[in-house]
């Protein structure tokens, strides 16, 4: 055996010279003489005092420390394994010189014995060792697969929660916490609704018995938006592709565009459409699975009959759909790649992503319908087509997330005039008042806090009055006499206001009332209400000109806020609604069109001619299909010079037609009794 692997199985570390053979009383041979090797030192051994008379090397390695050195190889497989690997090719020649050895030693008469000796232990602790060392890998295997992913999956729970912790964010001297990243930057991890669930409920009560079942199923494509499922049809290309038109100033300008197949199952679904027939169009998804714009009106057919999980699975697969025909430069988290609305391609994908933050907020992720909403508002923040500015406030309050709804108000109230909607003018004050109550923040930041809510509240009574009232009867709350008697918060403050600003403040009460429920929210607001009172009684230049901006602006709401409240189903705001809104049908694909959409491709127009016909034409076709008052059609375009003549053509064959018609009537004789009498008999 050479000395490498003595050292090895001794636990000795390189640069550690164990006995040589002088020290364990063997001769050191004429292998050793002849290599010109230098004599072994007397003395002590760097182990402790030499053993004379020594015939088995082995007998030197105690028992208790082989076992120790076992123990400590299984504690780390991946540094003894490199090492058995390192020295599996010198194997083949420590036998060799082990077999040389051992015929030299053949004159000395015990030498073979002891060669045989040699190489028995050698096998036999390499038989002992290699079924130990799996069995132990065995168990960490069992092991890991179910303590040890729970364990796994904890702590990098803990380890997010401690990564979102405000206290670890940066702060800047005045004491209001900031972000370098971008304000509409996405996080992958967030879009992903079973994260937040596990920080609610567990990883354990969330996955539940996934895991086995997830190590058996079949290869899927990995997505950040939505997660395949097993259940939805293979998927194939569809005909829908994404392009990169321009880049400008460092925004990427895309769109998506529609192959020659994928224009004509649109057509096909268009017929479907117009046909009022749902079945229809279940019958072109089984043809076409994946067609993005009949599964968002399948979805809502679905959500229409209470079946709201087949309505969330089927915004899934249209999310799945397009997310895989993205260009690889096209990033979700970036926030400087835009989609114009105003291509029908594009509004698919506008459309898929509001519906899927809708289901998310109800089934209690308002985290990750946050991202969502996020993502939707990067995609085009000049126009925002949803105008999901009216919902971004909402989902920032239920998420927690105070810090981002104020960064966006600081951020974004110079060039969007936030303050000018009853969202942000309500909302912002409320997350400062509930940063103000985070006792983990420093007491120079809550006070501040609590100064900013106790302004921008006082402002916002001031600007929407009409808000006050329908938010505390929502709440259940009554308000005191000086309240409800005084004409500034009473009805006349919703009767005077115009139909565009009574949407928003429907919208607004109906969605975030919840959020005011709180009776330290409303003990609050109690001060504040007074305080707008006696400003108002004082007469004070604020109340002047918020009334002249209420009379001037708001004249009439623009078409993204239709479209808006129109996707968010809310009653309060949809009641609301003008009639020239809710007079026109409204499709789940694509609800209030732009005006100005850039159409890349067209339908083409029916073969059929449009029916010009009087009513008595129309019945004598429904008695006489061939029948036909017009003839056929002019093709030399006389139309005038020959008006008369088909004039009297027309009545001619209509005249034909009514003799035809006479001479097919046929009368039947009422059938006449031969023996009127009867035979008399009865049974």
């Amino acid at each position: 055996m050479s000395r490498r692997a003595l050292r090895r199985l001794r636990g000795e570390q390189r640069g550690q010279e164990g006995p040589g053979l002088g020290e364990l009383g063997l001769d050191p041979g004429p292998e050793r003489a002849r290599e010109g090797g230098p004599p072994p030192a007397s003395g002590k051994g760097p182990r402790g005092p030499r053993r004379a008379g020594v015939s088995n090397r082995f007998e030197l390695i105690p028992a208790e420390e082989s076992e120790d050195e076992l123990v400590a190889g299984e504690e780390r497989p991946d540094t003894r394994l490199s090492e058995q690997d390192t020295a599996g090719g010198n194997q083949e020649g420590s036998k060799d010189r082990s077999k040389e050895r051992a015929v030299t030693e053949e004159t000395d008469g015990d030498g073979q014995r002891e060669g045989q000796e040699a190489e028995q232990p050698d096998q036999t602790l390499a038989t002992s060792n290699k079924p130990r060392k799996k069995k132990k890998k065995r168990k960490t295997k069992k092991n890991s697969s179910g303590e040890t992913e729970d364990n796994d999956l904890e702590d990098i729970d803990s380890l997010l929660e401690r990564i979102e912790d405000p206290r670890l964010a940066p702060q800047s001297q005045g004491g209001i916490t900031t972000d370098s990243r971008p304000l509409l930057y996405v996080e992958h991890r967030n879009l992903n609704p079973e994260n937040e669930l596990k920080r609610y409920f567990g990883a354990r009560a969330v996955l539940g018995d996934q895991r086995p079942r997830q190590r058996q199923r079949q290869y899927v494509r990995s997505m950040w938006l939505t997660a395949p499922k097993n259940t939805w049809p293979r998927y194939s290309k569809t005909g829908i592709t994404m392009q990169l038109l321009d880049t400008r100033r460092g925004v990427q300008h895309f769109t998506f565009e529609h192959h020659r197949e994928y224009q004509q199952v649109q057509f096909k679904f268009l017929d479907a459409v117009e046909s009022m027939d749902p079945n229809n169009i279940v019958l072109l998804l089984q043809m076409s699975p994946y067609h993005v714009d009949s599964l968002l009106q399948l979805s809502d057919v679905c959500r229409m009959q209470e079946d709201q999980e087949m309505a969330r699975d089927l915004i899934e697969r249209a999310l799945y759909s397009l997310e895989c025909a993205f260009h690889p430069v096209f990033s979700l988290t970036s926030g400087t790649c835009r989609l114009d609305y105003r291509r029908p391609e594009n509004r698919a994908f506008f459309l898929a992503l509001f519906k899927h933050l809708m289901f998310l907020e109800k089934r209690g992720c308002p985290r990750t319908a946050l991202e969502f909403c996020k993502l939707i508002l990067s995609l085009d923040p000049e126009n925002d087509p949803l105008c999901v500015l009216l919902l971004i406030d909402f989902l920032s309050l239920r998420a927690r997330e105070y810090t981002f709804l104020t960064r966006l108000f600081q951020e974004w109230e110079s060039h969007r005039n936030l303050s000018q909607l009853p969202n942000f003018a309500f909302s912002v004050p409320l997350a400062y008042f509930f940063l103000s109550q985070q006792e983990e923040r420093p007491e120079l930041e809550r006070s501040q806090a609590r100064e900013r809510a106790a302004r921008l509240i006082q402002l916002a009574l001031i600007m929407f009055p009409s808000v006050l009232m329908p938010l505390l009867d929502h709440c259940s709350v009554q308000p005191d006499a000086r309240v409800a008697s005084h004409p500034f918060f009473g009805l006349n403050a919703q009767i005077s206001q115009s139909p565009a600003l009574n949407q928003l403040t429907s919208l607004y009460v109906g969605r975030t009332h919840a959020l005011w429920k709180d009776p330290a929210v409303m003990a609050w607001l109690e001060p504040h209400v007074h305080e707008v009172l006696r400003m108002v009684e004082a007469q004070d230049v604020l109340v002047q000109e918020a009334e002249h901006k209420r009379k001037i602006r708001y004249q009439s709401a623009p078409r993204n806020i239709y479209r808006h409240i129109i996707l968010s189903e809310m009653k309060e705001a949809t009641a609301a609604l003008p009639l020239e809104v809710t007079s026109q049908p409204v499709m789940g694909f694509d609800p209030l069109p732009p005006l100005d959409s850039i159409v890349s491709y067209t339908r083409p127009e029916r073969t059929s001619l449009p029916s010009n016909e009087s009513t008595l034409s129309l019945f004598f076709r429904s008695l006489l299909p061939n029948f036909n008052l017009q003839g056929d059609i002019r093709h030399d375009g006389d139309d005038e010079a020959g008006a008369a003549q088909d004039l009297n053509q027309g009545v001619n064959r209509l005249m034909a037609a009514m003799r035809d018609m006479l001479a097919n009537i046929q009368f039947q004789e009422p059938p006449r009794d031969d023996n009127p009498e009867g035979d008399g008999d009865w049974d």
